[in-house]
């Protein structure tokens, strides 16, 4: 009784979804050898590997990067 509750440990942690290749090209409107060039130039959010050669790309970053174009 009376212990004292650390802040860090009741705070949310914001979960984001992934997404594969299919859905990243629907909301970009780009081709999978655009998005895979602009990866390789710094234009475009890497994806995160998921085992073997599966990827995918977190929502947030995915929202982030249509964000700053459309600024």
């Amino acid at each position: 009784m009376g212990e004292e509750i650390e802040k860090e440990a009741t705070d949310t942690r914001r979960v984001t979804r992934l997404i594969r290749l299919p859905e990243v090209q629907h909301r970009v409107g780009l081709g999978r050898s655009t998005i895979y060039r602009w990866m390789a130039e710094g234009k475009f959010p890497k994806p995160i590997q998921l085992g073997g050669y599966s990827v995918a790309w977190a929502e947030n970053d995915i929202d982030e990067w249509i964000a700053g174009i459309m600024e």
